[in-house]
C-alpha cells in the first residue's frame, strides 16, 4: 500500500475546482485572473478581527514581498503554505521517497489531493505558531476565544488562495495564482514607495513618503536645488530616487538574463546517431533559493 492511498479517505471532502469542459476564450481567462486578483487585494486590505496593535517591528518586512503577505490582515501568511507544500511534496516525489506516478489518474488525482490537504494543515500550523509567539498580543491578553478567531480567519484566508490559485492553474486564467500574487504585491509595493502621498517629518521638515513626489516637493521648497536633488537621490530612511532607479535596473537585468540559456547536447540511445540541443536557462532554480 503506498502512502499517498492514505489520502483516498479525504478526497471526496476535500474542495476542488472543476476543469472547464470547454476552451476558455482569452476575455474570460483576463477576467478571471482579474477577479482573482482583486479578492486577493481586498484580503490584503481586510484586518484580522481580535489583534491588538503590534508594538514591536514586524520580523517578517523583508520576507513579506515573496510571500505576498500583508501584516495584520486576512493575507498575514499570503503564499508561504503554497510554497512551503509544494516544495515539499515536489521533492518527496522527485526523490522517489514518495511513490508517485503521475502517468496514472489515481495517483494523480491523490497526489492533488495530498498537496491541499498537507497545504490546509501547513496552514493551520503556521498560524497557530503565530498566535501562540504572540505576533498578535498575549494570548492571556487577546482571550481564548479571539486567539482560536484569529487562526480560523487565517485558515480561510489561506483556503481561498488555494482555490484561486487552483481556479487560474486548471485554465480559467492565466499562469499561476502564486506568480501573479506576488507580482501584484511587488508591483503595490513599488507604486507606492514612488507616489505615496502620506507626509512624514524626520527633523528635515515635511515630506512625502513617495520618491517622485518627494523629488518634486523638494524643488519646490528648498532654495538649493543641487541640494534638493541630492536629498531627493539619496535620503535616509524613506524611498529616495537611487533605489528606485536601482529597482527598475535589476527589473530590467532580469527580464534580459531570462533569455540567457545552456545548450547542453543530447544523444537519442533508441536513435544512434541522433542528436538535439536541450536548453537550460540560466535563472532554472529561479528564486527556489530565496
Amino acid at each position: 500500500m503506498k502512502a499517498l492511498h492514505l489520502i483516498r479517505p479525504l478526497v471526496s471532502i476535500v474542495p476542488e475546482v472543476e476543469k472547464p469542459n470547454h476552451k476558455i476564450p482569452f476575455r474570460e481567462k483576463i477576467l478571471w485572473t482579474t477577479c482573482a486578483l482583486l479578492i486577493y487585494m481586498v484580503c490584503s486590505n481586510l484586518p484580522l478581527y481580535g489583534v491588538q496593535r503590534a508594538r514591536t517591528s514586524d520580523p517578517f518586512y523583508w520576507m513579506r514581498v515573496i510571500l505576498a503577505s500583508n501584516r495584520g490582515t486576512l493575507m498575514e501568511l499570503g503564499v508561504s503554505p503554497l510554497v512551503t507544500t509544494g516544495m515539499v511534496l515536489q521533492l518527496l516525489q522527485g526523490s522517489k521517497v514518495l511513490d508517485v506516478n503521475l502517468n496514472n489518474k489515481e495517483d494523480r488525482v491523490l497526489f492533488m489531493a495530498a498537496q491541499k490537504v498537507v497545504g490546509l494543515l501547513v496552514t493551520i500550523a503556521e498560524a497557530a505558531a503565530y498566535v501562540a509567539s504572540g505576533m498578535y498580543g498575549d494570548v492571556s491578553a487577546i482571550g481564548l476565544g479571539n486567539a482560536i478567531l484569529i487562526v480560523a480567519q487565517l485558515f480561510f484566508a489561506g483556503l481561498i488562495v488555494l482555490m484561486l490559485d487552483e481556479m487560474l492553474q486548471r485554465g480559467y486564467g492565466l499562469g499561476s495564482g502564486i506568480s501573479l500574487f506576488i507580482a501584484s504585491h511587488v508591483s503595490e509595493t513599488i507604486v507606492w514607495k514612488a507616489f505615496s502621498p502620506t507626509t512624514i517629518n524626520a527633523g528635515r521638515g515635511t515630506e512625502f513618503e513617495g520618491a517622485c513626489l518627494a523629488f518634486f516637493h523638494l524643488l519646490f521648497v528648498r532654495g538649493n536645488k543641487l541640494q534638493a536633488i541630492g536629498e531627493a537621490l539619496l535620503r535616509q530612511n524613506l524611498p529616495n530616487l537611487t533605489n528606485l532607479a536601482a529597482t527598475l535596473l535589476i527589473f530590467v537585468l532580469c527580464i534580459y538574463m531570462q533569455g540567457w540559456r545552456v545548450n547542453l547536447t543530447v544523444k537519442m540511445q533508441r536513435q544512434r546517431g541522433m542528436e538535439r540541443p536541450y536548453p537550460i536557462k540560466l535563472f532554472y532554480t529561479s528564486n527556489m533559493p530565496i
